[in-house]
């Protein structure tokens, strides 16, 4: 059996990649380990998970802006103190949903099995992977892309990098193809843009896919053929 990126199915990225249950909120603890007074896993997981999740839940009802630490108490049952062990501020909660996000995606991003592909075959892997994981990370990439006007500074600031650091991957892709003489484009940033909106599209306009009974497939192909079609790709 074929694994990712060499079997491009969401089946195969999920085996090779997982990004939910369990594994995720560890990967919560180990980037967020050193910020918190608990220090052991066993005990942080589970009001980890509850502490994120609810804090999604709660900023798409009411904003993250709105929210305070006692909703937060309330929604989650743990105490104003036992919050307070896992983070110090809804500025450090926020943070934290960035920085797994960003650590996530680099993850996935620089696997080594990715790039090691052909410029054609990597283009494939970044556009399906993007649209895989901002599939199961749907909460985390929704929080990053709507509360980024209303978080600090800094935040908003390294929200904004980890957008601009996935379209540069995208235009070495570009750029490489173009060398191997398979790609052809002028613009290539611009055509980096454009590939980065149409794969947020995917987790900002939920409903409209549901109504339309896009598949994730689908519409993963309908991004990937696009961006060929833009850079004038003729199949031999």
């Amino acid at each position: 059996m074929d694994q990712w990126p060499q079997d491009i199915s969401i089946d195969a990225f999920r085996r090779t990649w997982v990004l939910e249950g369990e594994p995720l909120w560890r990967r919560v603890f180990d980037t967020h380990r050193e910020k918190m007074q608990i220090k052991n896993p066993q005990v942080a997981v589970g009001n980890l998970e509850k502490i994120f999740t609810c804090t999604f839940r709660l900023a798409n009802s009411k904003g993250f802006q709105a929210m305070s630490l006692r909703d937060l108490s309330r929604e989650t049952g743990i105490s104003m103190g036992g919050l307070y062990a896992y983070i110090g501020s809804k500025d450090d909660l926020a943070s934290a949903i960035e920085e797994v996000l960003r650590k996530t995606i680099d993850d996935v991003m620089s696997d080594q099995a990715v790039l090691d592909l052909g410029p054609l075959d990597r283009l494939k892997a970044i556009i399906y992977g993007d649209i895989y994981m901002n599939d199961i990370m749907h909460p985390w990439y929704y929080f990053c892309y709507l509360e980024a006007k209303g978080l600090s500074r800094d935040q908003r600031e390294a929200a904004m990098q980890m957008e601009i650091k996935f379209d540069e991957r995208l235009q070495e892709t570009f750029v490489a193809g173009i060398a191997a003489g398979i790609f052809k484009a002028d613009k290539v940033a611009l055509l980096a843009a454009n590939t980065t909106s149409m794969l947020q599209q995917w987790y900002l306009k939920r409903w409209k896919f549901q109504l339309l009974g896009t598949r994730i497939d689908e519409y993963a192909a309908f991004v990937y053929e696009t961006t060929l079609h833009n850079l004038n790709y003729q199949d031999a």
